[in-house]
């Protein structure tokens, strides 16, 4: 693993010193773990974002919204 150096402010420092209380190994497992999380919601809001500009693009093209309706059916049940 890579080691980096970053800052914080005292009231993160101190949550961090309470690893255990939350089922982490030590501090590190606690922040990887909330990079992964905050990286996953990231990733969440993206698609979302997507989806809704798919969903408005299917609402606003007729012609689109007929050859997708046409794949579904042929969609395998």
């Amino acid at each position: 693993m890579i080691q980096t150096k970053f800052t914080l402010y005292d009231n993160q420092v101190d949550f961090l010193t309470q690893f255990r209380t939350y089922g982490f190994k030590d501090k590190s497992d606690m922040v990887r773990h909330a990079l992964d999380a905050l990286q996953h919601a990231f990733e969440q809001q993206q698609l979302r974002e997507s989806a809704k500009l798919y969903a408005e693009l299917y609402d606003e093209d007729a012609e689109s919204r007929e050859w997708i309706e046409a794949a579904a059916q042929q969609w395998p049940a």
